[in-house]
């Protein structure tokens, strides 16, 4: 029996599988607000991450249609970043996720503090 493809089908795997890389949904948080020049963004990321995996991620954004890049045409060279039309769609979902996010840490601190009794 073959296998069905399910991206383009299921919502649920189709975003799973456009938001692929460790830190996507945390980039365009930070690009939430406005476009966001390449080193800015690379020193806002909360864990050290180098140039080519800034880079990727942000290259894979761009392929999925997440995520604008705009090139200058001065010396230095500027580039920014910034969400999309679609891109855009996304703040409802890391607004709740937001949401989401500050209920399990609640969770996951009562957890921990019953667990050390």
């Amino acid at each position: 029996m073959e296998k069905k493809e399910l991206f383009g089908r299921c919502p649920y795997v189709t975003s799973q599988k456009v938001l692929t890389g460790k830190w996507s949904m945390y980039i365009m948080y930070l690009l939430k607000d406005g476009p966001v020049r390449f080193n800015e963004l690379q020193r806002r990321m909360p864990e050290d991450m180098t140039h080519t995996t800034l880079s990727r991620q942000l290259k894979s954004l761009e392929k999925e249609g997440l995520i604008v890049r705009k090139v200058y045409s001065e010396i230095p060279p500027k580039v920014e970043y910034e969400l999309s039309e679609i891109g855009h769609k996304f703040e409802k979902v890391l607004a709740e996720l937001e949401i989401w996010g500050k209920e399990y840490i609640e969770y996951w601190n009562e957890r921990n503090k019953e667990n050390l009794l």
